[in-house]
């Protein structure tokens, strides 16, 4: 099963009220190489300042992004030709990251290439570990930008570090 890790950035909390503002993909496999990046342009006139603010973006230049619905073909496109088989959505906060992603391909294409299922990488590394107060952040090679393909690549050094460690998993 291919892994793919996905970070998100957004202009609020949820899906619909706010928007996602872009987002980045990785296939979790050695060389890291196969990536996704996607900037979109807001849905709703609602943002929070101090969320956009983490995205490095302003609202006007927001505005100026791709169509929503473009991008998530694209990035559903990408994933049914990168990935055999069912792909797994995986991602460091999978409560938030999924609920956009999922939202968005349900709102703007019919249906989401990941199925109904995503994977939380902190709950993988505790479960490895068996101990629910760690943290695997420090597992990351790649810094913590908040530019979402650097995010999700430090978070699939993670999980490939995570295999090294016992973690079982294949790249398909």
């Amino acid at each position: 099963m291919p892994y793919v890790m996905v970070d998100v950035e957004s202009d609020g909390p949820i899906p619909g009220d706010y928007s996602m503002i872009c987002f980045g993909a990785v296939i979790v496999e050695p060389a890291l190489n196969r990536t996704f990046y996607g900037r979109l342009r807001p849905i709703s006139d609602a943002y929070a300042p101090e969320a956009l603010a983490v995205s490095g973006f302003t609202r006007e230049e927001c505005m100026e992004f791709d169509e929503p619905r473009a991008v998530m073909e694209a990035f559903g496109a990408w994933v049914r030709e990168e990935c055999r088989g069912r792909a797994m959505f995986v991602s460091d906060n999978n409560g938030f990251d999924w609920q956009f992603v999922n939202w968005y391909f349900h709102h703007f294409t019919g249906g989401n290439p990941f199925g109904y299922s995503s994977t939380n990488l902190g709950s993988l590394y505790k479960g490895l570990h068996r101990d629910v107060q760690l943290n695997f952040k420090h597992l990351r090679r790649t810094m913590h930008t908040h530019h979402p393909v650097d995010d999700a690549r430090g978070n699939a050094e993670a999980m490939l570090a995570m295999r090294q460690m016992g973690l079982k998993i294949s790249f398909a």
